[in-house]
């Protein structure tokens, strides 16, 4: 109620009614709340600064794809997130070898950004299927593809990887959960590198990871997707000296990352690991759902002693 409708300036004050104080007392901290709202916006005005309006008595909302409560360190590392995932067999693709799909099945939070993700040269979609329900229950769509043929050079893998996401919002079972505009690719060794030549391919990809990636091509200066590139300093198959480490240094992308694992093979994707997820999860989040939330998590970035070096362009 506004003080104006509890008395006027001229006219003498009835004494207040408890209801009446109480509605006096709410108004004032209301009007201290807006006032210091007033000073902070006009400081940021004259600091060159804006700030977007938010109705009265509201507060701003979350961002738009924002999904599940505000992140902790526990929940990115741990094996199960917040939302509960159904997976299925993928039959019948175009373009790809076929795979599995994961997707979380609750439908009242809107749509969700989804993620293809290839193997490596000689390997099965089962060499990383602990990433499928992992990161689907962090709130996304996960496509694990099979390739045409296990020997598929990294070109040939991107092709796959754009396939398998032009599938998933057309025709898969989480068709109609997927926000077709917020996409991602990633992979092992030659999927690595394929999710290299995807992003190069379509530059409105969200976000790309490489794992341990290995591509003949040295210099991606042209690519523009935010991308994080997980390395393995004991890899010697795709070692990161001639592969991560200049493939990192020459992205054209404003966004970026390097995160290198103390003593890993070229196969540590392969195995459950924290480190991974926790970067894989946070850098999707940041890009795919535009959560700034998880910008704890890649910057400075991680210090755990797995981790032999963290490059990035610390993004807010």
């Amino acid at each position: 109620m506004p003080v104006s409708s509890l008395y006027t300036e001229n006219s003498p004050r009835p004494p207040p009614t408890s209801r009446e104080n109480d509605a006096v007392l709410k108004t004032r901290t209301r009007s201290r709340r807006l006032g210091l709202i007033g000073k902070i916006t006009l400081a940021l005005a004259l600091a060159g600064g804006s700030v977007a309006a938010a109705p009265s008595g509201v507060q701003a909302a979350d961002g738009p794809y924002w999904k599940g409560p505000a992140p902790t360190e526990s929940s990115v590392t741990a094996t199960t997130g917040p939302f509960r995932v159904t997976e299925a067999r993928i039959v019948g693709a175009r373009g790809f070898g076929g795979g599995r799909i994961y997707y979380p099945t609750d439908t009242s939070q809107g749509t969700f950004g989804a993620v293809a993700i290839s193997p490596g040269f000689t390997a099965y979609w089962s060499s990383l299927s602990w990433l499928g329900p992992r990161l689907a229950s962090q709130g996304f769509v996960v496509i694990g593809i099979e390739t045409l043929t296990t020997a598929d050079q990294p070109a040939s893998r991107g092709s796959q990887l754009l396939a398998a996401l032009d599938w998933a919002v057309s025709s898969s079972p989480a068709a109609s959960r997927i926000d077709r505009n917020r996409l991602a690719v990633a992979g092992h060794s030659m999927g690595g590198g394929g999710s290299l030549e995807a992003s190069l391919d379509r530059p409105s990809l969200k976000a790309a990871i490489p794992l341990a990636p290995w591509n003949t091509t040295k210099s991606w200066t042209r690519q523009r997707v935010p991308t994080l590139i997980i390395g393995g300093s004991a890899d010697t198959i795709a070692p990161v000296a001639t592969h991560s480490i200049p493939f990192y240094t020459s992205l054209g992308s404003p966004e970026k990352a390097y995160m290198e694992l103390r003593g890993a093979s070229h196969f540590f994707p392969q195995t459950p690991d924290d480190d991974v997820a926790k970067m894989m999860i946070s850098w999707l989040k940041r890009f795919v759902d535009e959560d700034t939330r998880y910008s704890q998590f890649l910057c400075p970035g991680p210090r755990a002693l797995g981790i032999s070096d963290y490059r990035n362009t610390c993004p807010i």
